[in-house]
């Protein structure tokens, strides 16, 4: 199998140098060579060129196959070339330095950590010269979430006890716990990974729905957890989980993009039957509500005359 994204960034970092020595390398061969089929290969192949020195077209690596055979068109792009010492483009530097100033701004940075980041961007002006010039007439505000994950991420440094107040969406309301913090990441939202005192569980809490935290003297002692594999996201149903049937029109197709799914089978009017499993059906009237006339629940019967339901008193709210 081909692993996480770590393993696939190891044996993407290899197929650079193995290609190059190998022009019109056949597919068989080099996903016998790696130990992996040849779709995990094509998948590689795929984004391989969105790779390169920098973002710019003759930087990035131009490698494509016809289904038989590997052909790389610019090997140059990753040759000696690349043991040049890099120079920052006029864009590259504003955005270097004004993503550098902001997080030196943020509440809850360690003081060494600051210091080290104002040293690190007076460097980068220096060799910017006179394109650093423009990044000193913009400037980036963080909103809530930012001084939130300077707070955890200081607690997990100094392994620190926190005290949170969270917003629960699904029970729409706001509750107060401590909580060990275990880990920082993201997976479209910034989360945090935690040992919860009030459920004396591991739960996982979302940034932006932290209404106010605060760092308590007492140590984080979270019981040993094993960290689950999130490359292939943060929710991961299981095949014994309820199957859930949605149809959506053409401006619900995003749904696919942004919910784990077993089919989306194309409907005539352009839009999809999308069947998921969730561990819990109930989480998706939410969904159903906020598609409106773009999407409707199919299956299972119940759920689907629950979010009925759920919109005739969301309506009936609005006429009150």
């Amino acid at each position: 199998m081909a692993g996480n994204a770590i393993d696939q960034t190891r044996r993407m970092l290899s197929l650079v140098t193995y290609l190059r020595e190998r022009p019109g390398a056949r597919v068989t061969d080099v996903a016998r060579a790696f130990g992996i089929t040849e779709d995990e290969l094509i998948g590689d192949l795929d984004v391989l060129p969105m790779c390169g020195t920098s973002f710019r077209g003759g930087d990035l690596l131009d490698i494509d196959t016809d289904g038989d055979r590997i052909w790389w068109h610019n090997p140059d792009a990753s040759g000696s070339s690349t043991g040049e010492p890099l120079r920052l483009a006029a864009d590259e530097a504003t955005a270097l330095l004004v993503a550098a100033r902001a997080v030196a701004t943020l509440p809850g940075l360690r003081e060494s950590d600051r210091q080290a980041l104002v040293r690190a961007t007076a460097k980068i002006e220096a060799a910017a010269g006179e394109a650093a010039g423009a990044s000193s007439r913009l400037s980036v505000t963080f909103e809530s979430e930012g001084g939130v994950f300077a707070d955890v991420d200081r607690a997990i440094a100094e392994r620190r006890r926190v005290w949170i107040k969270y917003y629960s969406p699904a029970r729409d309301e706001l509750t107060e716990r401590e909580v060990d913090p275990v880990r920082l990441f993201a997976v479209g939202h910034t989360y945090m990974e935690a040992w919860c005192r009030l459920s004396e569980a591991r739960r996982t809490f979302r940034l932006d729905r932290v209404a106010e935290i605060r760092l308590l003297d007492e140590p984080s002692d979270p019981p040993p957890v094993e960290l689950r594999d999130l490359s292939e996201g943060l929710v991961q149903p299981a095949a014994e989980d309820p199957e859930v049937v949605i149809e959506v029109g053409p401006c619900g197709r995003w749904v696919a993009e942004y919910y784990p799914h077993d089919s989306a089978e194309e409907l005539p009017d352009g839009g999809l039957r999308i069947t998921l499993r969730t561990p819990d059906p109930a989480s998706l009237r939410r969904l159903a509500l906020r598609l409106g006339g773009d999407g409707r629940i199919v299956s299972p019967a119940a759920l689907a005359d629950s979010a009925r339901d759920a919109a005739r008193e969301a309506l009936a709210a609005y006429g009150e």
